[in-house]
């Protein structure tokens, strides 16, 4: 067995941006070959997207969901670095299981970064004047105002919510499964635009 140095952990650390335990145990699953312990990481979805986010996303695909009462539907795009990855089935079920979220929990925005500040500013003003009304002392309406102010983001940003089949999904969050398909693809994965239709709405 090779002999796992603490420089060829870090180094691996580094590049793929697992976790210490995480980097030590892939090399010395892959007896200290660097290319397959990156290899078992991405299998086991352990590398971070987050090393990758700086990355150019200029492929992908355009998905869509149509509910079975053809009354709902959503298109969703999703981009990737490579045409390789927009031709991948587990890329392309994910753009499919995105659309069907898109099309049950009705998401404003991609991210909370994407709300606008004057709408942002509009919410806290009624989480204001309905502390006030409500008779809560002023030093801790500030604190109130700014958790209910999060929580409205949240509920209106796509990335922050659960997946709605939390049984398929084990309540994970749209971020959380673009990181996971991200790691096993070994690409940046963005969710870019979406678009929700009801009919008559």
């Amino acid at each position: 067995m090779a002999e796992i140095k603490a420089a060829d952990v870090k180094a691996l650390r580094e590049q793929t941006g697992a976790g210490m335990m995480d980097a030590k145990a892939a090399l010395i699953e892959a007896d200290g070959d660097a290319d397959r312990a990156i290899e078992l990481l991405r299998v086991k979805g352990q590398a971070s997207a987050a090393k990758r986010s700086d990355r150019g996303t200029s492929e992908g695909i355009v998905a869509s969901y149509i509910h079975a009462n053809k009354k709902v539907g959503a298109l969703v795009e999703v981009q990737c670095e490579t045409d390789f990855v927009a031709r991948n089935e587990d890329f392309a079920a994910f753009a499919y299981e995105v659309a069907m979220h898109v099309a049950a929990a009705s998401p404003t925005h991609v991210s909370k970064e994407d709300i606008p500040e004057d709408q942002i500013a509009a919410e806290r003003r009624v989480f204001e004047e309905k502390a006030k009304e409500e008779g809560k002392p002023d030093n801790v309406i500030e604190k109130i105002v700014e958790g209910q102010v999060s929580k409205w983001a949240k509920d209106i940003a796509l990335l922050e919510q659960e997946h709605v089949n939390t049984d398929k999904h084990d309540s994970k969050t749209i971020e959380q499964l673009r990181e996971e398909i991200a790691a096993k693809v070994g690409e940046n994965v963005v969710i870019s635009r979406f678009s929700c239709f009801r009919v008559g709405e």
